[in-house]
């Protein structure tokens, strides 16, 4: 019990590093990973609805919504003063449009009338948030973007895959779950190869996306068991926060090179 609370502390704890002081406005770097983590935050919020629904480590699951839903109204504010062009000013306006429903019906007691509702606001919220991540990678103009926005995705996947799982163990359904589902394990499987043979990888990169895939080959079999209509909820819940934590950690490390990289490009600027 002490080792599982441990972890879940840990896991807040990972995520609440993206925190900034008001006055502190964000970098380019920052930016990009804390707009991704609205993507994750989207689906870890629906994730933690369903748990409630159907009885899932109801107390974990409590906290995690209530934090989760503090981060995402934190985060916005903060992108929202960093916002460097209109365009991506309007973008963070329209998840916001979103997100305010989004948040009304998430935190009432949760019931199966109301969760497809909950699930399809929270992919119209995660739309929306994926744009604005794309807006600001492009934005920054730093190549080693595009490794923070894809890592932090897997975050959000992670998440995805827990609250479709999730969609399935309460039985619920709806035209193109299955696919949805496998399409999200689909995705993490591939990125993670591809983040697995980047140049740019430090040691300490190359250990944690190893701890990753072992990690990620063990749920796979949690996840196939869902086909055959045997579900283990708590089991899966519990690998998708592990998978959540080591993939925090290692988006902060790329975010660490793209602040380098950006530097350095504005240092080279100033002596031209």
């Amino acid at each position: 019990m002490r080792s599982r609370l441990l972890s879940k502390g840990l896991i807040l704890l990972f995520i609440c590093s993206l925190c900034v002081p008001a006055w502190a406005k964000l970098s380019d770097a920052e930016a990009v990973n804390m707009s991704g983590l609205q993507r994750m935050l989207s689906q870890r919020i629906a994730k933690s609805y369903l748990m409630i629904g159907q009885q899932v480590s109801v107390q974990d699951a409590r906290l995690q919504r209530e934090k989760s839903v503090a981060l995402f109204e934190s985060n916005l504010s903060a992108l929202k003063e960093y916002a460097p062009t209109p365009d991506i000013s309007a973008g963070l306006t329209k998840v916001e449009g979103v997100w305010s429903g989004y948040k009304k019906r998430v935190l009432t007691q949760p019931s199966k009338a109301e969760a497809l509702t909950v699930i399809r606001q929270s992919d119209e919220v995660l739309a929306l948030s994926e744009k604005v991540v794309k807006m600001i990678q492009d934005y920054s103009k730093v190549s080693s973007a595009r490794l923070v926005n894809i890592s932090g995705r897997q975050r959000m996947l992670s998440q995805r895959i827990g609250k479709l799982y999730l969609t399935k163990s309460w039985g619920l359904n709806y035209d193109g779950l299955n696919n949805d589902l496998q399409v999200a394990i689909s995705e993490y499987e591939t990125t993670l190869q591809e983040l697995s043979g980047s140049d740019l990888n430090t040691a300490e990169i190359k250990d944690g996306l190893a701890q990753v895939k072992r990690i990620w080959n063990f749920s796979k079999a949690g996840f196939a068991l869902s086909s055959e209509d045997l579900f283990v909820p708590t089991a899966i819940c519990n690998t998708t926060e592990n998978l959540l934590k080591h993939m925090q950690t290692i988006t902060k490390l790329y975010e660490q090179q793209m602040q380098l990289a950006d530097n350095n490009k504005n240092l080279a600027s100033h002596k031209s």
